[in-house]
């Protein structure tokens, strides 16, 4: 089970033949350009290579009209006069005799990609495709796109393979209007798009690109558009429309099959929503590498979202409330100020290719140069994930191929005088297993492995992981964040001094000791659970940003196998994919299993079905998120302004 990459060089032939400044950044290069980058980097060969098909006409009936099909079969013979004028009669849109071919490769790129992941040949892939489609509705072409491929794979998906939960994620900087037509009234398929919007003034300049527009008839709480209002939205901002919005929706509806419209024209070194090419193919590796499994560099600049952004959040969560369970838990505030076009205003005027356009261009290319010195400054390790277990797994637990099973151990001094200040780490079981903590940690610190699972016994818990804090500090952690799930006590030495970050979640009660110091009940519902996750631990670990995360199932710790498995999988994010997993070594042999393949970049099994959090379980966290958010900018309650770092 690997990713499957899908394209097919056919697709570079359609190219604009006349003179039209609005149309000609959609060009073949978009497609060379990445496919260049990926080969450069070692990543095209690290895929599934699949030659895409074209699509049968039957196929696009799925979404488009015979008429509008025949129209652009039609194509192939016109001059080119005559294809310029048809272009004119759609919005943002050029044809050339190739098209039709283009577009039909484009569609079947989707489809074989979907058949190739619901046949478990691979877990999931990219199809690499021109021309684009999420703009594309039943009869007419639109924004480049001719048809629409995501929707074509969605319906797809659903007759041949009888799925019935279908989420679309389009991160597109434009709305992608003609996918949510298509399945507005289909509760089979979510649909979730943000995009620029600024009250209707950027293109496609559409009403039901706002917040309130939330599907029709079954199809109510199916579309969920997320509009920014303010150009300029960072890490934080994304960060918290996936925490408060995307990712309670996702786990709530439980889809079967994700399909992503993978637009980068918001990408950091694109000036003005264009098609950039060092920006894209830089983009495309980061996606190939993360559906690879390969861990994501850690975010960048403050995590403070703006006021702008929570306000479009809040615009979302309260039109959807009423929809879903997972955001009437949390008790959705009213909306504070409407998303929408104030009347009397028309489109704002495009961006002039004038002084303030080279210049923000000029920003955006030094913005994208100076994140790629970073990320050339920190190397992927060797090794992805290694074990440190006392004894070999069972020979029926299958761990990916590359999960190294570490043999090695500290040296036995420098273990003995770690240990010394601890009576639990005397017995010669807790001393062997603290000298492959040492080990492991050291490989991860230096660079040689990105995360890592160590077993310790269970009496030794406590006292492994205050070494383990101390130790990764002394070797060059600056921040460590560490969420000890279960009935752990913070180490005594640990002060307030920003360089830890403690989180228990299980312990007896709400509370923040400090900001630094945080105690948060187990919830027992997976709903309880999700909030905990999405509305506490990970904004603290963003906002954080530690440079290494611990993360420690004591004894008795209450998770089961698929919860400890989600938290450290979301824990890869905020530093980097440096994770070391402490478990009791009475814990199952599975869990060890699950955490290396999580921690290896693979999905983690299903929560199951979603239930509703407590009353006392929000309450709670609703308490902490209210002490902590002065100090946790990432914490701020949707729409709130007027509070220190709102903009």
């Amino acid at each position: 089970m690997g990713t499957a990459l899908v394209y097919h060089e056919d697709m570079t032939a359609a190219r604009l033949l006349w003179d039209d400044p609005e149309c000609e950044i959609e060009r073949p290069e978009r497609l060379t350009t990445a496919l260049e980058r990926l080969r450069q980097r070692g990543l095209e060969q690290r895929c599934l290579r699949l030659v895409a098909r074209e699509a049968s006409e039957a196929e696009l009936g799925l979404v488009h009209s015979p008429e509008y099909v025949a129209l652009l079969r039609g194509t192939q013979a016109l001059s080119t006069e005559e294809l310029q004028a048809l272009s004119r009669q759609f919005d943002a849109v050029y044809f050339h005799p190739s098209t039709f071919h283009c577009a039909r490769l484009a569609a079947g790129a989707a489809l074989q990609l979907v058949d190739a992941v619901m046949a478990g040949v691979v877990r999931n892939g990219l199809a690499l495709v021109r021309p684009p489609g999420h703009h594309s509705q039943r009869a007419a072409a639109n924004g480049f796109c001719v048809f629409n491929s995501v929707a074509i794979a969605a319906k797809h998906a659903q007759q041949k393979h009888g799925l019935h939960r279908i989420l679309i994620v389009d991160w597109d900087i434009h709305h992608g209007q003609g996918t949510q037509y298509i399945f507005e009234d289909d509760p089979s398929v979510l649909y979730f798009s943000w995009h620029r919007y600024e009250h209707g003034r950027f293109w496609p300049y559409l009403r039901e690109s706002d917040a309130d527009t939330v599907g029709r008839g079954r199809g109510l709480g199916f579309t969920v558009n997320l509009p920014w209002n303010q150009v300029g939205m960072g890490n934080a901002d994304y960060m918290a429309a996936f925490l408060q919005v995307l990712l309670p929706l996702a786990f709530e509806f439980n889809a079967e099959l994700v399909l992503v419209s993978a637009g980068f024209d918001s990408a950091i070194g694109d000036s003005e929503g264009g098609y950039h090419l060092e920006s894209l193919s830089q983009s495309v590796c980061m996606m190939v590498q993360a559906l690879l499994g390969d861990p994501a560099p850690p975010l960048s600049g403050p995590m403070v979202p703006h006021g702008s952004a929570l306000q479009s959040i809040q615009s979302v969560r309260a039109a959807q409330a009423p929809h879903w369970m997972s955001l009437r838990q949390q008790g959705v505030a009213p909306v504070l100020s409407s998303s929408t076009r104030s009347p009397g205003q028309g489109p704002s005027p495009p961006m002039p290719a004038g002084p303030e356009f080279k210049t923000a261009a000029a920003q955006a290319v030094a913005a994208l140069s100076s994140l790629l010195d970073q990320l050339r400054l920190r190397p992927t390790p060797p090794v992805r994930t290694a074990l440190a277990l006392p004894a070999p797994l069972d020979g029926d637990l299958v761990l990916p191929h590359d999960v190294l099973c570490q043999e090695g151990s500290a040296p036995q001094e420098e273990t003995q005088a770690w240990a010394r200040p601890h009576e639990a780490l005397a017995q010669d079981k807790a001393l062997s297993a603290l000298g492959r903590v040492l080990h492991l940690l050291d490989r991860i610190l230096d660079g040689q492995v990105s995360s890592g699972i160590a077993a310790t016994p269970g009496p030794a818990v406590a006292a492994t992981l205050d070494v383990a804090i101390r130790c990764g500090l002394s070797h060059g952690a600056q921040r460590l964040l560490c969420v000890a799930v279960g009935q752990l006590d913070r180490p005594p030495h640990l002060t307030d001094d920003g360089g830890t970050l403690w989180l228990n979640v299980g312990g007896k009660e709400a509370a923040a000791l400090s900001m630094f110091h945080v105690s948060v009940p187990l919830p027992r519902t997976t709903g309880g659970f999700l909030s905990c996750v999405l509305a506490l631990v990970l904004p603290l670990a963003y906002s954080f940003q530690p440079d290494l995360v611990l993360v420690v199932l004591g004894p008795a710790h209450g998770l089961q196998d698929p919860q400890a498995a989600l938290l450290a999988a979301l824990l890869r994010g905020p530093a980097g994919g440096r994770v070391l997993a402490l478990v009791d070594e009475e814990s199952t042999p599975q869990l060890a299993v699950v955490l290396a393949r999580v921690l290896h970049g693979e999905a983690p099994p299903s929560l199951g079905p979603f239930c509703m959090a407590s009353l006392e379980t929000m309450q709670a966290l609703m308490h902490l998120r209210g002490q902590l958010e002065p100090q946790w900018k990432m914490l701020r309650v949707a729409g709130e302004t007027g509070r220190p770092g709102s903009a």
